[in-house]
């Protein structure tokens, strides 16, 4: 892998091997972004959810242990409250409170997501990060514009060539092409149905074709075969996310590790039900019972803390009612796909 030929994003990011760890949230911690970096990767840290002091903490005990090139990661939205809905799923949801004992009806502590704004871009301009990704599109001209003047080179994820096509325009030094395989949430930004979307062995190519800038494929890829196959499609790099959460370094709850080791290839599914935008999961009892895509469920405004979740983690059988995000590559994911040389 050191020796191959397409070196576009090894110069660009000034790292040694053309593998991206994905920046989970809530799952990255700084451990795992350092020891990324510091075999030759790039780390990626999440930072939508954190404060500006927390932001500076985990980036700090990130250099104190490695000064390789680091990617920090933000979620685009605009934030819609929609209290009819609200109500709507809380109602939809009241079995699951009143089968553990719970009061449909109780506060429900919410986490808001913040948007990106000049808050955040005041912490790039102190942090001055090599790489800064978006997820879902990109923030404004005009915040876009304070991100580029840091020096960062920007990323954000694309699942059509049109979405592709409409990041190169807006200066993006490389493009994600999200296959329908990748586990977590769709970076999908501009109408379109997600149902229609294509996996990487379609993705990469077209995208390749359409755009100047370097393709980093993401989704399914699991293993040393999966990375030779992105790149025999024309990706320059590779984004991992299922794979990572393997690691010990993750913060991964045990029965959340428990449904990761004994996924089947046939369990994944992209599913609204759990944050109201389309995220690729393992396929547990509320996704079935819910649908896949529910159109009741309130636009993601927050991060809902279910108090069913943290009951149910205590509960037998607790994975029914969590949400864990996969891949559709993790059957191929064994004990040894992250060491060196594999």
């Amino acid at each position: 892998m050191r020796n191959w030929p397409d070196r576009r994003i090894l110069d660009l990011f000034g790292i040694e091997l053309p593998i991206i760890q994905a920046p989970m949230t809530t799952v990255v911690t700084p451990d795992m972004v350092a020891a990324v970096a510091a075999a030759g990767g790039l780390g990626s840290l999440p930072l939508t959810m954190l404060s500006p002091h927390q932001a500076q903490e985990a980036l700090g005990a990130i250099r104190r242990r490695t000064s390789a090139p680091i990617n920090v990661n933000f979620l685009c939205h605009v934030p819609v409250v929609d209290p009819a809905r609200e109500r709507a799923w809380r109602r939809r949801l009241a079995p699951y409170y009143v089968e553990l004992g719970l009061d449909p009806e109780m506060q429900l502590p919410l986490a808001p997501i913040p948007p990106f704004g000049s808050t955040q871009c005041e912490l790039l301009e102190e942090l001055k990060p090599e790489i800064v990704s978006f997820h879902r599109g990109l923030p404004s001209e005009k915040l876009l514009d304070r991100v580029k003047t840091t020096g960062a080179k920007i990323l954000s994820s694309a699942t059509t060539v049109k979405e592709a096509l409409w990041l190169e325009e807006r200066g993006c030094a490389a493009v994600i092409a999200q296959g329908s395989e990748a586990g977590g949430h769709r970076g999908t930004f501009l109408p379109g149905d997600v149902s229609t979307q294509t996996g990487i062995a379609a993705l990469v190519p077209q995208i390749a074709d359409a755009v100047k800038v370097p393709v980093i494929a993401a989704g399914g890829i699991a293993d040393a075969r999966g990375i030779a196959a992105a790149f025999a499609l024309g990706a320059s790099a590779v984004q991992m996310g299922t794979a990572y959460l393997f690691c010990p370094e993750a913060s991964v709850p045990p029965v959340y590790r428990q449904a990761l080791k004994s996924a089947r290839e046939d369990q994944t599914a992209i599913t609204n039900v759990f944050t109201g935008l389309p995220a690729r999961v393992i396929v547990t009892r509320i996704v079935r019972e819910l649908a896949p895509f529910a159109a009741e469920i309130p636009p993601p405004s927050h991060f809902r803390q279910q108090p069913w979740r943290r009951c149910a983690l205590n509960r037998s059988r607790p994975v029914r009612r969590i949400s864990c995000l996969c891949g559709a590559g993790r059957p191929h994911i064994s004990a040894g796909s992250l060491k060196p040389g594999n």
